[in-house]
């Protein structure tokens, strides 16, 4: 594995590796993450089309939405 060198504010710096931490990461591990998806993004929709994959048909509301409510944001 390669080392790079990265500048960033130091208060960005800080709470970035305060989030990886409370999501049980490193700060590399989710460069790592970033970095590999910036470089293959195909890689990434192809993964995001397999998981609406397997989830479409799983999910239910409970009752038929409006066509207001389908376009919340």
């Amino acid at each position: 594995m390669k080392n790079i060198t990265l500048s960033a504010d130091a208060s960005l710096i800080e709470a970035a590796r305060d989030r990886a931490n409370r999501d049980h990461t490193t700060l590399n591990e989710q460069f790592r993450r970033w970095l590999a998806d910036y470089a293959h993004p195909r890689e990434r929709i192809l993964r995001y089309e397999q998981a609406m994959a397997h989830l479409r048909g799983k999910l239910e509301v409970g009752r038929k939405l409006s066509r207001e409510e389908m376009n919340e944001r």
